[in-house]
């Protein structure tokens, strides 16, 4: 029994074949910043005031953490995140009855990630004004 152990690490030299084999599974070297592509859904936002910083609330898969969110809206919208909520919530349960049988489902289930930014991020009192468009009460071309 020890002899099979020890010949199993101690194999002579790869083929050329296996190790073109195992340099493809292979992580790349350097400077490797794993970044999630896992969609950040903006469901509301609130504006800082003089007594609380900005707020925004998205949606996001089951799986991504804290961390890893915190991290996607730093690095790549450079946002100053201060902290980062979550809460998990179970997708809605529902039953179709039909005419001979009856069919359950159930949505599925998702993650809300509520995020504080730093005072410094500010509103800048454009909103969601487009230019060359009329505000409410706004009269144009005269």
């Amino acid at each position: 029994m020890f002899s099979t152990t020890v010949r199993r690490f101690f194999v002579a030299s790869p083929t050329a074949t296996q190790a073109a084999a195992t340099a493809k599974t292979l992580r790349p070297t350097g400077n490797f910043q794993w970044m999630p592509t896992l969609p950040l859904i903006l469901l509301h936002a609130t504006n800082a005031t003089p007594t609380q910083p900005a707020q925004a609330i998205f949606r996001i898969q089951p799986k991504m953490t804290k961390h890893e969110v915190k991290e996607y809206l730093t690095k790549i919208y450079k946002l100053p995140v201060v902290t980062v909520r979550t809460q998990n919530y179970l997708g809605k349960r529902m039953r179709i009855i039909g005419k001979r049988s009856v069919a359950y489902g159930k949505r599925p289930d998702y993650k809300k990630a509520f995020v504080t930014f730093d005072n410094t991020l500010a509103d800048v009192g454009l909103g969601s004004r487009v230019d060359g468009t009329l505000a409410k009460g706004e009269e144009g071309g005269q």
